[in-house]
């Protein structure tokens, strides 16, 4: 008999598309929910004091759930479950995280729980077969478009949910497509013709794009930035609430990151011969290529409307002369290349940086940062995050967040002078591309102020 696979740690969208593909895989799998202080306080209980709050969220969040199995009478935990994440070897305390689990089940009662940790530097496919998991191709493909798809709704639901017009119609649009989409993959059909249902749905959320906010990029350790719950102090759907437009990251592209630098370390290893150098290289090349591909795909379906892919090749040598591409731990160079790239590119209007409390690799980039927003004039800002500071995270946020405001509002001004835009005049090209007041307007990226890009759009410019 399989176990039941246990996971989660990513955004709701991905782990209810992931839990969709492994049921329609033959597999019984069932996602954890999204982790809160609740979380947290167990996994302190149980886990060894000076780990970061990722250890305590995710090892707390595992056996909060084990407790209510044990608690509603389910027997035979420890046969029947086995839980699935991801580890490492390091350099932060990332690569104590397999050990924190097996402690903290032992000392709770769960001393034969089975816990497979993937190092996510190379796959670990003998201890996916000893749970039950067989990596087919298929299997890891499938997987893959899961993800990718995750990051394309994520993306867009927070480029909509800002502007819509009546409160919730984004929500219901999300939650509607996650359902027709988990349909599909549990079925084991082709998403494709189910992103553009899902796009033709977006058509009726009714939106006003010519609201002035700031769009903020999140960036920062990878569980803070991701999580959904009270990790990150739910940050992205509060920005929303404070009148910003969020810009999350996409999982993918850590994937990417992962093997720009895998590519790296084959290319600089004395080991091996050529032969197998370039053997190496093309199966990550391979992975790239794939993740890409179904990336470009599935964001056409979506109307282009998602952000791009971003090339960590090139967000290296963005960050290069201020951070070394070869430096490792936590996200290396991508926090710094973020930044640049958000300001260079006109992409964002403030950098929120959110990190565990303690987090060594995060904190190191953070230096860096001060020589970015001197050179760039950006407005940056990091907070760590432990649990219990939510309001003076959130008011440093917001002195900056305030800035941020009165820079959009005053180029959205701006722009209207410079185009000659009267109230009147709006209205009436309002009324000539009612377009515009659809979700699925696609408009062109002249500015990071979606508003302003909307002027644009209106104008003809």
């Amino acid at each position: 008999m399989r176990p039941v696979l246990l996971f989660g740690g990513l955004t709701e969208a991905h782990d209810r598309l992931l839990e969709a593909t492994l049921r329609g895989f033959g597999y019984e799998a069932r996602r954890l929910p999204t982790p809160d202080n609740e979380a947290l306080r167990i996994g302190k209980e149980y886990c060894n004091r000076g780990e970061c709050n990722p250890v305590y969220y995710t090892v707390g969040n595992l056996l909060k759930f084990l407790f209510e199995l044990r608690e509603s009478g389910v027997d035979r935990i420890e046969e029947r479950f086995v839980f699935v994440t991801v580890g490492s070897c390091g350099p932060c305390r990332f690569g104590m995280y397999e050990t924190e689990y097996r402690k903290a089940l032992r000392e709770a009662g769960f001393e034969n729980f089975k816990v497979v940790a993937l190092d996510q530097g190379r796959a670990l496919t003998e201890e996916l077969e000893e749970a039950g998991v067989r990596l087919t191709r298929p299997l890891v493909l499938a997987l893959l478009k899961a993800v990718v798809i995750g990051d394309l709704l994520n993306d867009l639901y927070y480029r909509v949910k800002p502007y819509e017009v009546e409160k919730g119609d984004t929500d219901r649009w999300r939650e509607q497509s996650l359902q027709k989409l988990e349909g599909a993959l549990r079925a084991g059909r082709d998403p494709l013709p189910v992103l553009k249902e899902v796009w033709r749905d977006l058509s009726e959320v009714e939106v006003d794009l010519l609201r002035p906010k700031p769009r903020v990029k999140i960036i920062g350790e990878f569980f803070a930035q991701t999580t959904e719950g009270d990790g990150n102090y739910r940050l992205a759907r509060w920005l929303v609430e404070e009148g910003a437009e969020p810009s999350v990251e996409p999982v993918v592209g850590w994937i990417l990151y992962l093997v720009h630098q895998k590519a790296l370390e084959v290319r600089i290893d004395p080991e091996g011969s050529k032969l197998q150098k370039l053997t190496r290289l093309a199966k990550l090349k391979l992975l790239d290529l794939l993740v890409r591909f179904y990336y470009a795909r599935f964001r056409r379906a979506l109307g282009n409307k998602p952000s791009p892919l971003k090339d960590p090749a090139k967000l290296a040598k963005l960050a290069a002369p201020y951070y070394h591409p070869r430096l490792v731990g936590g996200e290396g160079f991508l926090e710094v290349a973020k930044h640049l790239e958000a300001f260079g590119n006109r992409s964002a209007d403030l950098v929120v940086s959110v990190k565990p409390f303690g987090c060594m690799p995060s904190t190191q980039s953070d230096g860096v940062q001060a020589k970015v927003v001197e050179d760039l004039g950006s407005l940056f800002v990091s907070v760590e995050t432990s649990g219990d500071a939510e309001a003076n995270a959130k008011s440093r946020i917001l002195m900056k967040l305030y800035e941020a405001r009165e820079r959009a509002l005053a180029e959205f001004e701006e722009t209207k002078r410079r185009l000659g835009l009267t109230e009147g005049r709006i209205s009436e090209l309002l009324k000539r591309k009612p377009e515009l007041r659809r979700a699925t307007a696609v408009l062109p990226e002249r500015s990071s102020v979606t508003a302003v890009n909307a002027l644009y759009y209106l104008a003809g410019a």
